[in-house]
């Protein structure tokens, strides 16, 4: 095939068949099983009409039966009659009733697998989306539109369900309009021909509705996206905006988005509504018109007529039922365009992954001469820094300085735009990145708090067994927090409630802590832990950290530079450099700047 033909065939593929690719890379084999059980609605439906005709015969004749009038299906009388089936009233009734009721099973068949279908479709593609998003970025992550992600995980996936239903039944009614042509065409031509200049002018006359609905379908994503994001901030602050009585102008906010969305959809019901009014009327006009036609120039016999009229009725309800499964598909277009955009973006910022499998994290961590920066602006530059296993780093500067971003990427949560980091004197790119993350314990100034129990919150949901419990206990003693657990009604059982609502900053950080040391984990990272607490609690809670010295390698990064004197070894970052570096008494001889912030904050 030459390269133009080629490109015209990609082309037709994409223009006409790129919702069908879509279905088929999930669905597979699925798609042409759905097609051959409505292929064998169609035929089966066909034949028991076609025995309406000897039917007939034997009504307004002499009660013989013959195969003139069926054209192309006159083998069905032909091969009955060879069988020595003698088609008397009776046996035609029965025979009816016999391709009826397979049509039946087949339906029945057609219908179920069409559920069955849809289910594995919906669970596959959440599946892959939980898959991808696990995969992505996080790079990526904190510059994507959170509200878009949301809406797509959750609101975009009930809309691309009906989307897939409506494609296939449309297609499906396309494959029965196909059957009836050919059944017709088979039995009259000249009515095959009527049947494709009417679907034909119907269809042009839905073209524009079409249109319009395809257009509108994507405001409908758009508003989702505004809505869920402005949601996902409503909850996140709900205590800010009650507090300080602005709920109810956020609450303004979100109405307008709510208008939006219900204006789209006005749209969408208003040219369904066109749809729904108009099938019947022109269904009936394009009977009339064949009845004319078909007496008044071809003069074709009541019987030959009558058969027609079924196919041609038949075929008419199923173009009349595409179009408008199709129109009710193009509503929720908008999401499949939005879920593949969305798959590619999620592909395109998948995490790179290495195949060594880190089991234990033994000797150190080296950064040589790394830079990073979200943008053409560098964050961090030419860092180059040792950590040895099990000692204390302590990471301090004013702020934006670049300490959290280092600490992410020693944590491997985002690649390095030049530079080398070495795990155990491996480049960080050969390492499988899963391995090395089960080995860090990363605590936030936030704390991470699940809508859970404590014992669930502790164990990431472990099987209660005796081994882990008594692993839960000891976390929560390392943690300090084992008393206040013990003394509750439901001790370990105790809920949370939603982001840790039921109980304190400090024992929401403690729990968090006990997380953190539940798990057999070498790094202990904290990102300013302490630092929304009070000074009492704070204390509590950095005596307890400071029992954890030697056992594990702990990254800090630190505001109030009273919890830090301990580390072993303290880094001061400016404008993305290390400026100094040595133990706390060190750096208060040899640099001014760490000095002064002793000074300003009178440690």
């Amino acid at each position: 095939m030459s390269p133009s033909k080629t490109t015209t065939l990609k082309s037709v593929i994409k223009k006409y068949l790129k919702h069908f690719s879509y279905f088929y890379s999930h669905l597979g084999y699925r798609t042409f099983v759905a097609l051959g059980l409505s292929l064998m609605v169609g035929i089966l439906d066909g034949f028991g009409l076609a025995m309406f005709l000897p039917l007939l015969q034997m009504v307004d004749g002499d009660g013989t039966v013959s195969s003139e009038g069926l054209g192309g299906l006159s083998f069905l009388v032909d091969g009955l009659n060879g069988m020595g089936i003698e088609l008397t009233l009776t046996a035609v009734l029965v025979i009816i009733l016999f391709f009826f009721s397979l049509k039946g099973i087949a339906k029945f068949g057609e219908a179920y697998y069409n559920v069955l279908t849809q289910q594995y479709f919906i669970k596959k593609l959440r599946y892959d989306n939980v898959n991808k998003l696990s995969a992505f970025s996080y790079k990526a992550f904190v510059t994507s539109d959170p509200g878009r992600i949301q809406n797509t995980l959750s609101g975009e996936v009930g809309r691309l369900s009906q989307a897939y239903k409506n494609y296939f039944l449309a297609v499906q009614s396309g494959v029965m309009v196909f059957v009836y042509v050919f059944l017709a065409f088979l039995t009259n031509p000249q009515f095959a021909v009527l049947v494709a200049i009417g679907g034909g002018l119907s269809n042009f006359a839905y073209h524009r509705i079409y249109k319009k609905t395809k257009a509108v379908s994507k405001k409908v994503t758009a508003g989702g996206h505004v809505f869920q994001g402005l949601l996902i901030q409503e909850v996140a602050f709900f205590k800010y905006l009650k507090a300080t009585g602005l709920i109810d102008d956020f609450g303004k906010k979100l109405k307008r988005a709510i208008d939006y969305i219900e204006r789209s959809n006005k749209k969408i019901g208003f040219y369904n509504a066109i749809l729904t009014g108009s099938r019947e009327p022109i269904v009936v006009l394009v009977v009339v018109l064949v009845i004319v036609i078909q007496v008044s120039y071809f003069s074709q016999q009541i019987g030959v007529i009558v058969l027609s009229l079924l196919f041609f009725y038949r075929c008419l309800t199923s173009l009349v039922l595409m179009q408008s499964y199709w129109n009710n598909f193009l509503n929720m277009s908008g999401s499949l365009e939005n879920m593949t955009e969305f798959t590619a973006e999620l592909n395109k910022h998948r995490e790179d992954n290495g195949s060594l499998v880190l089991e234990r994290f033994s000797e150190g961590i080296d950064l040589e001469k790394v830079n990073f920066g979200y943008h053409e602006d560098l964050i961090l530059k030419d860092v180059s820094l040792h950590i040895e296993k099990d000692k204390t780093y302590a990471f301090v500067g004013e702020s934006g300085s670049g300490k959290t971003t280092l600490v992410n990427l020693i944590a491997g949560l985002m690649p390095i735009n030049a530079g080398a980091i070495r795990i155990d004197g491996v480049s960080y790119s050969e390492i499988e990145k899963k391995s090395f993350k089960k080995r860090i314990g990363y605590i936030t100034q936030e704390p991470v708090i699940f809508n859970d129990t404590i014992y669930n919150n502790v164990t990431q949901w472990a099987e209660p067994t005796t081994s882990n419990k008594e692993k839960f206990w000891k976390s929560l003693e390392k943690a300090a927090i084992a008393d206040f657990v013990y003394a509750l009604p439901e001790k370990e059982n105790s809920l949370l409630g939603s982001n840790g609502v039921l109980i304190s900053g400090g024992q929401k950080q403690r729990i968090s802590i006990a997380r953190e040391l539940n798990k057999e984990i070498d790094i202990l990272i904290m990102d300013e832990a302490t630092s929304a607490l009070d000074s009492e609690t704070e204390k509590s809670i950095q005596e307890n950290i400071d029992l954890l010295k030697g056992q594990y390698t702990i990254l800090i990064v630190a505001h109030r530079l009273s919890t830090i004197k301990s580390a072993d070894q303290v880094v001061l970052l400016s404008n993305g450099r290390i400026e100094a570096l040595g133990s706390y008494q060190q750096l208060i001889d040899v640099s001014y700047a760490f000095k002064k912030m002793i000074e300003l904050q009178e440690v």
